[in-house]
């Protein structure tokens, strides 16, 4: 008998790519022990399972959008419109 339902993982697009400690490191450029601690205090968007950490890539790339200043808030409001539109036009 499965725990857990198996729709969740047909689609990896639908919710994003799943990602380790290792992985969000890389991605971010930042040390795998800065990614544990901060998932650890619930600073970064991350699921516990058993005795690891697991990551979707759309929420850590929404919440590093929402870290960046104020200022550049603009820019990235148009990259999402545009990215939104090259998907509608696909």
């Amino acid at each position: 008998m499965a725990f857990f339902s198996t729709d969740l993982l047909k689609d990896e697009t639908m919710h994003g790519e799943i990602m380790t400690i290792e992985d969000v490191a890389k991605y971010l450029k930042l040390k795998p022990q800065t990614i544990y601690t901060w998932a650890q205090k619930g600073k970064i968007p991350a699921a516990k399972i058993g005795k690891e950490w697991r990551f979707r890539k759309d929420l850590i790339d929404a919440w590093f959008n929402e870290h960046i200043q104020d200022q550049f808030q603009p820019i990235v409001e148009k990259m999402k419109k545009e990215k939104e539109e090259k998907e509608k036009n696909k």
